[in-house]
């Protein structure tokens, strides 16, 4: 039988401690993910809009065969010399700002998230047309274009409507709030564009509600799309990345860098589904009706200094008769990634809030941890009670792993005396420790495999606290008041150090000086790493290894008095 091979510097190289295991695997983890980031292979320039042909303008999405000439490439004069405003809307939960030119939504604010603790009175601000020319736009493309004279037969965003005021608040005791947009052509053909929102609610009702009052059959189709500056999606922190950029779903959540836009522009037809703009903890989508099919696009708009990217959908022609009326309808959602709200909105939402490839670990986590916070009330305590439930779950294969620790402390005198006895003779020092480890029944990777078994969990909850928005701003106790974000006195950084050094000396002690340096080392290593962590994940971390002391002590306690 082929004796078990070991390292003869170190017998314990086989069964290191969990928390190297845990560092490399974990930190390399992180930085593959931030190095694929940066260093993706650059894509292939397309061609420009005005490369292609100027059938239309670069930002509305064409038709099948488009005729030179549908619609303006740029706004017309009498676009540009119409009178535009910005009419405002004010909920309970949502600040915006609509241009009357097209209608588009420039300004979106969450005055019931603010941007940090220390200013309460600032709120997030998703859609911004200034500092991020990040915007939500819609319109009517007519389409069987038969003459020049139907050039205005439809409201673009480019087209300019009529609102009866400045301003609009949901008022209290209110519920509704309907914010109507009027544009006229030319031929009778009257588009109502409304907005209606909801009390406490972040989706709103986008309609272009149509009178056809001309004496020619009205074609034309709903078109929707988010457009925005494409600057990147890192935050500069390594280990706190999270992506930043375009998604859509088509029975299953794909997510589009900028970039990949260039490489491959998207140009499918989908039913249902939906497309969006996402970012830390917030996203904005357009939802259609889910029983509706849908042309998928995304388009890349470079002009002088900068480059634009839109992702967006297209319906299908609906045609209206003369004297008739009929009515396009989409959603449209701009909040937080409030998970059970997204997954009631539209099948796929949810998935925005993106875990990656732990989600079957990191979602039935989260479910955990929320219904343990509606019992409590708090998020802190609801983590060390899920970290509780978690070393429960892990409780059998924990024991495993300590009991061979306990074990392989036993035999160090023994394992010491092998070192020297051999100290020249590897094959040798080999074989005595194979025929030490079956007399004693121990096996070398009995602390190791435990550990490997719950990195995965350990991971889902790193991505699950980092993405989960209910925790962001967050209390717990005392100095802890935003569990998303890093300790801001390092205490708990500090106290998880202080458990792994005490970790370290429960473990039985490497042979070899090296390692010996490098176990001594590891705890202050994993301090600086943890520093910059979400608050939340320490919490996890140093209660998880609380426990893990405790449970250590008691096994490597009972082992000793038995063999004594």
């Amino acid at each position: 039988m082929t004796p078990y091979r070991i390292n003869h510097t170190g017998t314990r190289m086989d069964n290191q401690r969990p928390f190297l295991i845990i560092a490399l695997v974990f930190i390399l983890f992180m930085i593959w993910q931030a190095w694929e980031v940066d260093h993706a292979p650059q894509p292939e320039t397309t061609a420009s809009p005005a490369e292609s042909g100027p059938v239309m303008p670069a930002d509305i999405p064409a038709a099948a065969a488009p005729r030179a000439g549908d619609v303006p490439v740029e706004p017309s004069a009498t676009m540009a010399a119409a009178e535009r405003k910005r009419v405002r809307v004010v909920t309970d939960v949502l600040d915006l700002e609509i241009d009357t030119r097209g209608g588009t939504i420039l300004r979106a604010d969450l005055p019931t998230y603010p941007v940090s603790l220390k200013q309460p009175d600032q709120p997030i601000r998703i859609l911004d047309d200034e500092r991020r020319r990040y915007v939500a736009q819609s319109g009517l493309r007519h389409v069987e274009v038969d003459d020049l004279e139907a050039l205005s037969l439809a409201p673009s965003h480019h087209d300019v409507y009529q609102a009866d005021a400045d301003e609009y608040r949901l008022a209290a005791g209110q519920n509704t709030l309907r914010v109507p947009l009027t544009w006229t052509s030319p031929q009778g053909v009257i588009v109502t564009k409304v907005y209606t929102f909801q009390r406490g609610d972040f989706l709103i009702d986008v309609a272009h509600e149509v009178r056809n009052a001309s004496n020619r059959p009205f074609t034309a189709q709903q078109y929707r799309h988010l457009r925005q500056a494409g600057d990147g999606g890192d935050d500069g922190n390594l280990f706190i990345y999270t992506f930043t950029g375009a998604a859509y779903y088509d029975d299953a959540f794909r997510k589009l860098a900028f970039d990949d836009m260039e490489k491959k522009p998207l140009d499918t037809d989908l039913p249902g589904g939906w497309v969006a703009m996402l970012q830390h903890y917030f996203l904005s989508a357009w939802v259609p009706e889910q029983d509706a099919t849908n042309r998928y696009y995304t388009m890349v708009i470079p002009e002088a200094g900068r480059t634009d990217y839109i992702i967006g959908m297209r319906s299908e022609p609906m045609t209206i008769a003369p004297g008739e009326t009929g009515a396009f309808h989409t959603g449209f959602y701009v909040g937080p990634k409030i998970q059970d709200r997204l997954s009631d909105i539209a099948e796929g939402l949810d998935l925005s809030v993106d875990y990656g490839i732990f989600t079957i670990f990191a979602k039935p986590l989260f479910w955990l941890l929320s219904f343990i916070h509606g019992l409590i009330g708090n998020w802190g305590w609801a983590i060390i009670a899920v970290t509780v439930l978690i070393k429960l779950v892990f409780y059998k294969l924990s024991a495993t792993s300590y009991r061979s620790m306990a074990r392989m402390r036993q035999v160090q005198p023994k394992l010491a005396a092998l070192k020297e006895r051999y100290a020249d003779d590897k094959q040798k020092m080999n074989q005595a420790l194979f025929d030490l480890y079956k007399k004693e029944k121990i096996n070398p990777l009995g602390g190791c495999l435990p550990i490997l078994v719950q990195i995965p969990v350990f991971i889902a909850f790193y991505w699950m606290l980092l993405e989960a928005v209910e925790l962001r701003q967050a209390p717990w106790i005392l100095w802890i008041q935003d569990l998303s974000t890093r300790d801001p006195y390092f205490i708990l950084p500090i106290l998880m150090g202080i458990t792994m050094v005490i970790q370290h000396r429960l473990n039985p002690q490497p042979l070899d000086p090296v390692q010996q340096k490098i176990m001594m080392i590891l705890p202050v290593v994993f301090t600086v790493f943890f520093a910059f962590f979400p608050a939340g994940l320490v919490l996890y971390w140093f209660f998880n290894s609380l426990l893990s002391i405790a449970q250590q002590w008691v096994i490597t306690r009972r082992m000793e008095k038995a063999a004594s």
